[in-house]
C-alpha cells in the first residue's frame, strides 16, 4: 500500500493518529461534543464555519495537531463533493489521519480517492521528496480498488510530468513495457523502417526525422472471450510542430504531447489491477515530431494503413497521422469498442477550457452513460458532435483528404478526420488537454489524467 494509504490496522489507534471531521455548515455543532472545551473554543474563535474547503487545525494539550475539521460547504455549492478532500490532504503534513465524520452523501471511496490525488507532487528531479499524509482506509471501502485508481492517475502524470529528454520514444515505450508485465500481459513493437514494411506509414512519417526512431506499442491483457476493447494514446514525446514550427511558448510545455498515451496506460493500469472481464489491446502510436533534413513537409501526400491519401497542410497536424494508422489496426482486430486519447486541438480548449475534456462518439447509445459515469465520480466529460457536413473543410483536390482544416471548428474536423480510419467500430475520442495550469482540490498544477477514472466506473458496469 503506497505511503499516502494505510488499511492493516497498523497504527490506527486514536492515540496515534489524527481525527478528521468533514461537515457542513448546519453540522457544525455535532462537532463540538468530540471536542474539549478549549477546542471548541479555538474552532469558534478562529472563525471556522464549515464553508467549502475551509480548514481548521486544531492544538492539542502540547501544541500539536490534534484534529483536522474540514467544511464542505452549502449543498448548492458543492460542485467537488468527496474530491474536494484532496485540497485538503495537499496541505497536510506527514502522519496519519482517520475520517471520523463526513457528509452523508459523500461516498467514502471517493473521499480516499479524492485524498490520494491532492497528495500528489512531481518530486523525480528534486532533492527533497514528497512525504504525503497517509489516510487510514479501514473504514471506507476497497483499499486495493482505492489504491489502483490514485496509483495510475499517478501514473500518467509522471509519465505527462516528465522532460522529453527522458521521455523519448524509447522511455515511453519502456514504460509501457513496464505496465504490461507488472500485469502479466503481452508486448509487440514495430519501429523505424519496420513501420513501413507493416503498413504504418504515417507513423513513420511523422517520426522519421527525430533521433530515436518512431514505433507502434502494443499491449494485449485479459481473456480471449471477454469483450474486447482497444484502447488508444498519441504518444508524441515532444512536438516542435514540425517544418510548421511552433513559436517558442507554444513550445514551451510540449512534452506534454504524448499526453495521450499516459492516458491510455492509466485506463490499462485500472483495468488490469481491477481484473475487468475485457480482452484489453492498448495501442501507443509514439514519434517525436522534430525537425531536420529527413521531416515531412507542407505539401506532402502520405499513403495510410487503411489506403487513404492525406496531403499534409500543416506538419503541426502530426497527433491525428499517427492515431490514423493505430486506429486502423485496432479496428482490424474487430474490437467492440475503441477509446483514444489524444492532445489534439488547441480548439478543445478555447470552446472548453484545460479541465472539461470533449469527447467524441459514434455509438449514440454510450453518450448518456459515460456522461453521467464521469460526472457521478467528479471527472467529467462534454460530448461533442461528428458534424460530417465540416468534413468538406478536408477536402484535397490532389489526395482524399487534408490533415488539417483551418480556423473552424478544430476539435470537430480533427475527429473527423479520426473517423475517416475506423470502419464500423464503435468508437469514442477523447481530445485532452493533459496538463493543469494551476492547482485546484485533487489537481495539482502540471501533468493530468482526464475521464479516465469516469471511464473505469462506467466499464465496471460491463457496458459491452
Amino acid at each position: 500500500m503506497s505511503s499516502f494509504f494505510t488499511s492493516d490496522g497498523q497504527n490506527t489507534a486514536d492515540n496515534k493518529t489524527i481525527p478528521v471531521y468533514i461537515m457542513r455548515p448546519d453540522k457544525l455543532d455535532d462537532v463540538y461534543g468530540s471536542l474539549s472545551e478549549f477546542q471548541a473554543n479555538f474552532v469558534r474563535a478562529t472563525g471556522f464555519k464549515a464553508e467549502r474547503m475551509q480548514v481548521s487545525k486544531i492544538p492539542g494539550e502540547n501544541g500539536e495537531i490534534a484534529a483536522i475539521l474540514f467544511g464542505a460547504g452549502a449543498d448548492k455549492k458543492d460542485d467537488l463533493g468527496p474530491i474536494s478532500l484532496g485540497q485538503l490532504s495537499a496541505t497536510l503534513k506527514s502522519g496519519l489521519y482517520r475520517i471520523k465524520m463526513a457528509p452523508e452523501d459523500w461516498d467514502s471511496s471517493l473521499m480516499a480517492v479524492g485524498w490520494g490525488l491532492g497528495t500528489y507532487k512531481f518530486d523525480n528531479y528534486l532533492k527533497d521528496k514528497n512525504r504525503p499524509p497517509s489516510l487510514d482506509l479501514s473504514n471506507l471501502g476497497n483499499s486495493d480498488e482505492i489504491h489502483s485508481l490514485v496509483d495510475a492517475t499517478f501514473l500518467g502524470r509522471d509519465l505527462i510530468n516528465i522532460p522529453s529528454n527522458d521521455m523519448g520514444p524509447v522511455a515511453l515505450e519502456k514504460a509501457g513495457r513496464d505496465l504490461a508485465e507488472k500485469h502479466g500481459a503481452s508486448v509487440k513493437v514495430i519501429k523505424g523502417v519496420d513501420l513501413l514494411e507493416n503498413n504504418y506509414p504515417m507513423i513513420h512519417a511523422v517520426g522519421r526525422a527525430a533521433h530515436e526512431a518512431p514505433r507502434l506499442v502494443e499491449i494485449e491483457w485479459g481473456d480471449a472471450s471477454h469483450p474486447r476493447l482497444a484502447v488508444l494514446g498519441k504518444g508524441i514525446t515532444f512536438d516542435t510542430g514540425g517544418v510548421n514550427i511552433k513559436s517558442a511558448s507554444s513550445a514551451r510545455l510540449m512534452k506534454k504531447d504524448m499526453g495521450g498515451a499516459a492516458h491510455a496506460l492509466a485506463l490499462a493500469h485500472m483495468i488490469m489491477a481491477n481484473q475487468l472481464p475485457y480482452r484489453l489491446h492498448v495501442l501507443l502510436a509514439i514519434a517525436e515530431n522534430a525537425v531536420s533534413a529527413g521531416a515531412y513537409r507542407p505539401g506532402d501526400i502520405l499513403q495510410s494503413r487503411i489506403g487513404k491519401t492525406v496531403e499534409i497542410d500543416n506538419t503541426d497536424a502530426e497527433g491525428r497521422l499517427v492515431l490514423g494508422d493505430a486506429l486502423t489496426k485496432a479496428s482490424e482486430d474487430n474490437p467492440d469498442l475503441m477509446i483514444d486519447f489524444a492532445t489534439l486541438t488547441g480548439a478543445a480548449r478555447v470552446a472548453l477550457g484545460p479541465s472539461l475534456p470533449p469527447f467524441f462518439c459514434n455509438h449514440d447509445d454510450f453518450v448518456t452513460p459515460v456522461v453521467e459515469h464521469c460526472a457521478k465520480v467528479h471527472d467529467p466529460v462534454w460530448h461533442m458532435p461528428l458534424w460530417d457536413p465540416y468534413f468538406k473543410m478536408l477536402s484535397s483536390p490532389i489526395a482524399d483528404m487534408k490533415n488539417a482544416g483551418g480556423g473552424f471548428a478544430g476539435s470537430v474536423t480533427a475527429a473527423l478526420f479520426l473517423k475517416q480510419f475506423i470502419g464500423d467500430t464503435r468508437w469514442m475520442h477523447f481530445d485532452v488537454y493533459g496538463w493543469n495550469p494551476s492547482s485546484s482540490a485533487g489537481r495539482p498544477a502540471g501533468g493530468e489524467v482526464f475521464a479516465i477514472r469516469g471511464l473505469y466506473n462506467w466499464l465496471k458496469t460491463s457496458p459491452l
